[in-house]
């Protein structure tokens, strides 16, 4: 029987499209022992672009050690899992040669794929890291142990470092906001989202939840005025002090929220010490959590924004990498960056009910990203002032939404 090897692969992008690079590990399914490493640089380009070329360089390496190995690959991209496993269509016209070119490394049928969540993944998402940081300095990865090159990667121009394994490296800061930047790049190619967690799930124990609240009105809110984090940084009215007020005694009759944390600004923060003072919590403060810098259209209303800089209001309808006039932030922006928070988030309170005090743009990521809906969806949901929403997040990466712009406490 030919033996069998494990592939782990892994892509980042600081952008998307950014400076980029892949890593990947060959290693012995019986032992876990790391039998080959690969690892690169590869200049400005997306995440999928990266992860695909991880996927390469890993069958490459497994191809050198053992050209008649079976070969199971394992990837927290579900988008290229599912399209190597043939059950999802390649659109973009970037993916298909490099589709192809992982194929013709080992015959077909001598490969299987499967999808693992990024927490088992560290490995390749480390050497991914490694090379991002490297090409930061200037620099190619290197390997941490020179005793062998894997011959297979000789063949291509850009040849990516390889070794056997060494000694462990100290690990680079995690690309934490990669999910975002692959449901978004997934979403605008016009690729299938991740399956979302449902009928069949195995017991995942109990989820995180983060109840989001809206925080409450401002003297801008029924002005629909452009309110970010680039503004003036407005107090609650008094309507928004009854609203939190209102928000706090239903949040109390519930009785499941086990921490409260804001974004920044000061409309937040008031809302959630109201609602934390009749809970008995603290406010923990999360930077992630602020709302878009809306620069020149601060305190603007649509109206005016299309009177007085119609061409970028076109531009960021369009895309979500269009930024505001004035140095404001994109909605691809906010996506990494409200993804670190997330995720930080879930760490720190595996399994309990936490209470996300912050804004509209954030509370619509944070559902655009669980429903795996693309960017465009940002426009398509309403968040009242003070209302409720609420997405679940279980221990194999999929996300749950239970709740989305609930008012009936308001009334």
């Amino acid at each position: 029987m030919p033996r069998t090897l494990v592939v782990e692969a892994d892509g980042g992008s600081r952008g998307n499209p950014g400076p980029a690079g892949y890593g990947a590990v060959v290693l012995d399914p019986e032992t876990g022992q790391a039998l080959a490493e690969a690892a690169e640089f590869i200049g400005t380009a997306t995440n999928n672009v990266a992860e695909y070329k991880g996927l390469v360089a890993g069958l490459r390496a497994a191809h050198a050690l053992d050209p008649e190995a079976r070969i199971q690959v394992r990837m927290d991209s579900k988008l290229v899992v599912e399209q190597m496993s043939g059950r999802w269509q390649i659109k973009h016209p970037d993916m298909k040669p490099l589709a192809a070119e992982a194929r013709a490394v080992f015959p077909p049928g001598q490969v299987s794929y499967e999808w693992i969540p990024r927490s088992r993944n560290q490995h390749a998402d480390r050497l991914a890291n490694e090379a991002m940081d490297a090409g930061k300095n200037g620099k190619q990865w290197e390997p941490g142990d020179s005793r062998a090159a894997l011959a297979a990667t000789s063949a291509t121009p850009a040849t990516p470092a390889t070794s056997a394994t060494g000694p462990a490296r100290s690990a680079a800061a995690r690309a934490a906001d990669k999910a975002a930047d692959e449901a978004a790049e997934a979403a605008e190619a016009g690729e299938a989202g991740a399956p979302p967690a449902g009928w069949g799930s195995p017991d995942l124990g109990v989820p995180a939840t983060f109840v989001l609240l809206r925080h409450g009105e401002t003297a801008l809110t029924p002005q629909k005025r452009f309110s970010g984090s680039g503004g003036t940084d407005p107090e609650l009215s008094a309507a928004g002090r009854r609203q939190a007020a209102a928000t706090a005694a239903a949040l109390a009759a519930r009785g499941t929220v086990q921490a409260v944390v804001s974004s920044p600004l000061r409309r937040c923060r008031e809302t959630a010490q109201t609602v934390a003072d009749r809970l008995g919590l603290e406010v923990r403060v999360e930077d992630g959590l602020r709302e878009t810098d809306f620069g020149a259209w601060e305190g603007l209303t649509f109206a005016e924004v299309r009177e007085r800089f119609p061409d970028d209001l076109d531009a960021w309808l369009a895309s979500s990498k269009a930024a505001p006039t004035g140095g404001g932030e994109s909605f691809a922006t906010v996506a990494r960056r409200v993804a670190v928070a997330r995720d930080k988030l879930l760490a720190r309170y595996a399994g309990k009910t936490v209470l996300l005090v912050t804004h509209v743009t954030p509370i619509k990521t944070l559902v655009r990203l669980a429903l795996g809906a693309p960017p465009e969806a940002l426009f398509r949901m309403e968040l009242s002032a003070a209302s409720l929403s609420a997405v679940a997040y279980y221990a194999d990466g999929n996300a749950s939404l239970r709740l989305l712009n609930e008012t009936s406490h308001l009334r």
